[in-house]
C-alpha cells in the first residue's frame, strides 16, 4: 500500500520568528532537531506558538498518535506526537487511518530509514516532497498481524533499552574513576595537540551508495559511528567498487576520531578507535589523530572527549549557526597536560579491564538484539 491511501499527511510552517506575539503561547511547535534516532514519544515542544502565530502561518493541528517523519535535515527521523501539536516545515506526518496502526508504521519507518534518505532531492538540503511521502509503499498485513509485529519488536526494545542503560552505567563507572585520577593537572607538563599525535588530518568524502559495506569492502563512515561517544564502525556508507579509495585517509586501530564540523550539540564529539575490521574511510568533516608514545591513547581520548570538549567547541567557528567548524590551526595549539606515564597506563589498565569484564558482552548483546530486530520488522515491513 502507499502511504497516500492509509493515511493523512500532515506539513508544518513556521511563523515569522521576529514577531514576538506569535510566540511563547499555548500551543505545541515540534521541530526536526527535537528528534533523535531514539526518539518514541514527543509530549512537548521546545517552542509553543500563539493562537495568533498559528494562524499566520495556516498551520494544521496534528492529533495525538500522528506519526511524524522529518523530511529535511535529516530525512527519516520517526517518533509519535503523545500530544496534539504542531510542526514546522521540516515534516510530513501522517495521521493514520483504521487500516494501519500507528505503532507499526512508527516501526516500519524506522526500519526503512536508508530508503528514505536516498529519495531525497535537492541542491542545499535534500529533502522529500509530500509526493514522495505519499507514494511511499510498504507491505501492509491485517491489523492483528500488526500488532503481532508491535507486541514483539516492543519486547525486543526493552532489552535493548536495558542493555543500553547498563553499558551507560558502565561508561559512568570510567568517566568517574578518570575524574578521581586527574582531579587537578596542576605542576604537569603541557604540550600543544600537534606534539602529543602524530597529525590532525581531515578525511575524504568521496560519493558513496545510501547503503551500508558488505563485508569486506570499502566505505565511509557517517558521523553517527562517532556521535554516540563509542566508535560504530558498522555505521557507515558503501563506496562504489569502482572507486579508488585514498589509503592515507583509513581509520588505524588506536586513532582518535573527532567531530570538526557539524551542529553545535555534535562538534567537538570524539572517540577512541580500539579495533577496525579495516576498509573504512574517514570522512571530511572528521579529524583523524594518533596518539604519539608520549600519551596514552585512553587518557587522551576521555580528556579530548569529557574534561576539553567545551574548551574544543570555544575554538568552533563559521557563518551558519546551525554549522559549526573547528580549524585545524587552532586545534593544534590546544594545551594537553601530560601526566606521569605511570598514571596514564593505570587509568588503561582500569579502562581494559572493564572492557573486558562487560563493555565487550554487552555490546555483542546489542547487537545480537537488534539483528533480532531487524529481522522481525523486514519480515512485516516488506
Amino acid at each position: 500500500m502507499k502511504l497516500g491511501d492509509v493515511c493523512t499527511i500532515v506539513s508544518g510552517a513556521t511563523p515569522k520568528t521576529k514577531t514576538g506575539e506569535y510566540w511563547d503561547g499555548e500551543i505545541k511547535w515540534v521541530t526536526p532537531a527535537e528528534l533523535d534516532s531514539d526518539s518514541h514519544y514527543i509530549s512537548d515542544t521546545e517552542k509553543h506558538l500563539t493562537e495568533a502565530g498559528y494562524k499566520s502561518a495556516s498551520l494544521h493541528m496534528m492529533p495525538k498518535g500522528t506519526v511524524l517523519l522529518t523530511t529535511r535535515a535529516p530525512i527519516g527521523k520517526v517518533a509519535i506526537a503523545a500530544e496534539e501539536m504542531s510542526c514546522n516545515q521540516g515534516f510530513k506526518n501522517l495521521v493514520c487511518s483504521s487500516a494501519i496502526n500507528n505503532e507499526f508504521l512508527y516501526l516500519c519507518l524506522k526500519s526503512r530509514t536508508a530508503e528514505l534518505q536516498a529519495m531525497g532531492r535537492g541542491a542545499t538540503f535534500k529533502e522529500l516532497s509530500k509526493k514522495n511521502v505519499a507514494g511511499f509503499e510498504i507491505n501492509l498485513p491485517a491489523i492483528d498481524r500488526q500488532l503481532d509485529a508491535v507486541a514483539k519488536l516492543t519486547a525486543v526494545g526493552n532489552q535493548i533499552a536495558r542493555a543500553k542503560q547498563q553499558h551507560d552505567q558502565l561508561d559512568t563507572l570510567v568517566k568517574s574513576r578518570f575524574v578521581e585520577m586527574f582531579a587537578s593537572f596542576d605542576g604537569w607538563e603541557k604540550l600543544p595537540l600537534c606534539n602529543c599525535v602524530d597529525c590532525v588530518e581531515s578525511g575524504k568524502s568521496p560519493k558513496c551508495l545510501a547503503t551500508p559495506r558488505a563485508e569486506s569492502e570499502p566505505a565511509v563512515l557517517k558521523l553517527s559511528a562517532i556521535s554516540s561517544g563509542t566508535y560504530c564502525e558498522d555505521q557507515n556508507k558503501a563506496l562504489p567498487l569502482d572507486g579508488e579509495p585514498v589509503i592515507s585517509k583509513f581509520v588505524r586501530d588506536g586513532d582518535i576520531l573527532l567531530a570538526r564540523k557539524n551542529t553545535p550539540e555534535l562538534v567537538g564529539r570524539s572517540v577512541l578507535v580500539r579495533h577496525t575490521d579495516g576498509g573504512i574511510m574517514f570522512p571530511d568533516i572528521v579529524f583523524r589523530m594518533h596518539p604519539l608514545p608520549i600519551i596514552d591513547g585512553a587518557y587522551l581520548s576521555h580528556l579530548l572527549s569529557e574534561t576539553m570538549l567545551n574548551s574544543i567547541r570555544s575554538l568552533a567557528h563559521g557563518s551558519a549557526k546551525s554549522m559549526s567548524n573547528i580549524p585545524k590551526t587552532e586545534l593544534e595549539k590546544l594545551l594537553i597536560p601530560i601526566p606521569p606515564a605511570s598514571l596514564q597506563r593505570q587509568f588503561a589498565s582500569f579502562v581494559a579491564q572493564v572492557d573486558k569484564s562487560r563493555f565487550v558482552v554487552l555490546n555483542e548483546k546489542i547487537s545480537r538484539i537488534q539483528l533480532i530486530s531487524r529481522r522481525i520488522a523486514h519480515r512485516f515491513s516488506r
